[in-house]
């Protein structure tokens, strides 16, 4: 899985020349790395000499499954041809994962597994756990839902990292009460504001997030919005928050709420606030979405 930049950033400032990799044990293990003084901290570097990568069936954003063949490549499965068969085709490794290459050095992207891949209406291809881990390695959140399936554009729905936002606002005297109040901070929307230009910044223009919300609670596995390994239930989110999730694609600057939450020890108490909607690309979102209605 990757890693982020920051943790890149740390092992170099170190001294550390630390690099990315990938590959897969039936190609003789790796076969794409990182070159000496050509480090990306999005991608997984280059081919080996001894190795060819290709990218197939591509969406018109480049994105396809990748396929590489290399001089160690193995013969066989153990005992089982007809696996072989399938995987191995006319001498290339279909590799069952997406990605594409980026154009601006031609680094491979690796992006999910194909069967995970998600579509949007207008027919881009893109990984919602790709973009949401890159949302989460920013310090400041600690969920991303990406919305999008089915959908003109993507857009998102953030949780913000409670323990560190809170002690940043209070160290800028930004006054709050508890989570729901400080998510709604306008403070705190301009710094996450930030944090998803800059994610956006790593990813082709039709994958990038138009508009984004701060939830007003946390994804809680409790209420069954993540799983014990804090996975996200997307039919659980899309469920329960349909009308945000049709607020944000309605063209909404704000969404009203006033609902229930009930508490491990059984209590509950009631929420109410209205949540922002941003819009990152000059409304051209709600346009896109107007486009789609009619």
């Amino acid at each position: 899985a990757a890693i982020g930049p920051e943790t890149f950033k740390f092992f170099h400032a170190m001294g550390v020349p630390l690099r990315q990799l990938y590959g897969q044990t039936e190609l003789c293990g790796a076969y794409t790395i990182h070159q000496p003084g050509d480090i990306d901290f999005d991608t997984v570097g280059v081919a080996f000499d001894n190795s060819e990568i290709k990218v197939i069936n591509t969406d018109e954003n480049g994105v396809g499954e990748i396929v590489a063949r290399t001089s160690g490549m193995f013969t066989s499965y153990y005992k089982n041809q007809a696996a072989y068969d399938e995987d191995v085709r006319d001498g290339w490794m279909h590799t069952g994962d997406a990605g594409y290459f980026k154009e601006a050095n031609k680094h491979l992207v690796v992006i999910d597994r194909m069967k995970d891949l998600a579509e949007t209406s207008t027919g881009v291809r893109y990984s919602p756990q790709f973009i949401e881990n890159k949302l989460k390695f920013s310090p400041f959140i600690a969920e991303a839902v990406i919305l999008g399936k089915d959908l003109p554009f993507l857009s998102t729905m953030i949780c913000i990292r409670y323990s560190i936002m809170a002690k940043w606002a209070e160290q800028r005297g930004i006054a709050f009460t508890n989570y729901t109040n400080l998510s709604a901070q306008p403070q705190v929307y301009d710094m996450i504001v930030d944090e998803v230009r800059q994610v956006n910044e790593t990813l082709p223009e039709a994958q990038r997030i138009k508009r984004f919300l701060l939830l007003y609670k946390e994804l809680d596995a409790d209420d069954g919005e993540l799983t014990r390994t804090r996975k996200v239930r997307r039919s659980v989110v899309a469920e329960k928050y349909a009308d945000i999730i049709d607020a944000v694609y309605a063209g909404n600057d704000k969404v009203d709420i006033d609902t229930m939450i009930t508490f491990q020890d059984g209590s509950k108490t009631r929420i109410q606030t209205s949540v922002r909607v941003i819009d990152l690309d000059e409304n051209k979102a709600v346009k896109m979405a107007q486009k789609a209605a009619e």
